[in-house]
């Protein structure tokens, strides 16, 4: 997959059959898109473009809205897609002057002058330009003019993309990483840089990676203990990460710790990848630490238990 970040250094694209979305997540839903796309782009020996925001539109749109959640940063949405083979990727720099384009200006200097589009895969309830409106019907209206053909997605896999959007939302945040994997088609991730803490877990036999996500969008699993894969660069742990803001020692702040079993060595500073495979517990307040450190005894053996079936 080759990617773009630059709409004003795209190569010329060969029947180039594109869509465009946040395709957060990369989905169940999204891959059945995906798997289309590529389909009619063989079909006619073209080339499958993907196109895509970033900054996410709401953050320009509404600065105030603090409700935003995403699934995936741009980072991971890049890596996700690549996995199904896309041809090209289109990064578009989402700012307040793209954002009043018209309509009719976002087909013809954007869709058309930019991508050249033989088709154009588009949903039955998108809109877009300034005061979004424009849609599928303008889009007809002018493909003729522009030399393009409208492939309508289907009104139930749209619906069924975006009920998914929010059901995988919903069940991070109320930790069941079960469900959302089973709707993401992949288990959830997220990546960060390893900071110092305090180093009470050293202190207490668990030495933990104590992970600041740098995107302030990109959602955290509830509160609770958790089974998780890590990486490293090429290494690979299996592990427990608890999320929460640790009741027992008086924690003020909310924090993302990983122990990695058999691992004891010095990672501050880089990039750990956490995959959460499956939730153990809940957070809670012990009456002391040392019950707290029996309890996490029993996590990590519980941990060992849910990744060796998985």
């Amino acid at each position: 997959m080759q990617v773009h970040r630059s709409p004003d250094a795209l190569p010329k694209f060969t029947n180039a059959v594109i869509t465009v979305g946040t395709f957060d997540g990369v989905h169940r839903g999204h891959q059945q898109l995906i798997h289309r796309i590529k389909k009619l782009a063989r079909a006619i020996n073209g080339e499958s473009v993907l196109v895509t925001f970033e900054p996410h539109p709401r953050t320009i749109v509404y600065p105030e809205d603090t409700s935003l959640y995403l699934l995936s940063t741009l980072q991971e949405k890049i890596d996700l897609l690549n996995q199904y083979k896309v041809d090209h990727l289109v990064v578009v720099p989402f700012t307040k002057e793209f954002s009043r384009l018209s309509a009719r200006e976002y087909v013809d200097q954007f869709l058309v002058n930019r991508f050249h589009p033989a088709v154009i895969v588009i949903g039955y309830n998108h809109q877009f330009g300034h005061h979004r409106d424009g849609n599928i019907e303008l889009l007809k209206k002018l493909s003729d003019t522009y030399h393009f053909t409208i492939e309508e997605i289907p009104k139930q896999l749209i619906e069924d993309i975006e009920v998914s959007s929010s059901r995988i939302r919903l069940a991070l945040l109320e930790g069941d990483v079960k469900t959302a994997s089973h709707l993401l088609g992949h288990h959830y991730f997220m990546e960060g840089i390893v900071v110092r803490g305090k180093q009470l877990g050293r202190k207490l036999g668990f030495p933990t990676a104590n992970v600041q996500v740098p995107d302030k969008y990109k959602l955290i699993p509830g509160d609770g203990v958790y089974a998780v894969k890590a990486a490293l660069g090429q290494h690979h742990f299996k592990g427990a990460a608890s999320i929460g803001f640790r009741p027992t020692v008086n924690g003020n702040h909310r924090t993302i710790e990983a122990y990695l079993f058999d691992f004891n060595k010095d990672i501050y500073d880089q990039l750990l990848k956490i995959t959460f495979i499956e939730w153990i517990r809940e957070e809670r307040k012990f009456e002391s630490v040392e019950k707290m450190v029996e309890e996490m005894k029993r996590d990590v053996e519980r941990a060992k238990v849910k990744l060796n079936n998985n």
